[in-house]
């Protein structure tokens, strides 16, 4: 007898623990991932999206952990809308989402304020334990121009790599 699994080919599920180790392995699996689907390591997408994931990563696990409970990431091609899904959940159900005020030599404070730039669309989804925080990521170019064009001055999400990675200096 041969069964075989359907598992998606277009999502990624993972749990992982809720901790600064945890967050760097969602970042982690989000650019390999990202390679699986045809965008590569060194993209603009994928360091947007590695940057995404990194940001709502650390706030599940700064203000989202419960003791002994694991956070979820999530990543989805929607193909109709020529985008990636990132979801981030935690167990955390007490606190509300909120943009901080961080001041200029504040060294935490803006995650948000980075999800909002970089991402398409963003929101929070309540669960049935906790809440997911999502954000959105358009893959073409073409899609990406057409999103800046319809919000004026706001900067093109994924259009210009937010940490430009350079080869280090030879010798």
């Amino acid at each position: 007898m041969n069964l075989e699994i359907s598992t998606p080919t277009n999502e990624l599920s993972q749990r992982l623990s809720s901790t600064a180790r945890g967050a760097r392995l969602a970042r982690r699996l989000t650019g390999t991932q990202l390679a699986t689907w045809g965008y590569p390591h060194d993209s603009d997408i994928s360091h947007t999206a590695q940057l995404l994931v990194a940001e709502l990563a650390a706030n599940a696990v700064t203000h989202g952990r419960v003791p002994g409970r694991d956070f979820e990431l999530k990543l989805t091609l929607l193909p109709e809308k020529d985008t990636l899904r990132i979801e981030v959940s935690d167990t955390r159900e007490d606190r509300e989402l909120r943009f901080l005020d961080g001041g200029l030599e504040d060294e935490n404070g803006r995650g948000l304020v980075v999800v909002f730039v970089l991402s398409a669309r963003w929101g929070v989804a309540e669960r049935a334990v906790g809440k997911t925080v999502w954000a959105e990521l358009p893959l073409s170019p073409r899609q990406r121009s057409r999103q800046g064009s319809r919000q004026g001055s706001r900067p093109h999400p994924g259009t210009a790599r937010p940490c430009p990675r350079r080869p280090a200096p030879e010798g």
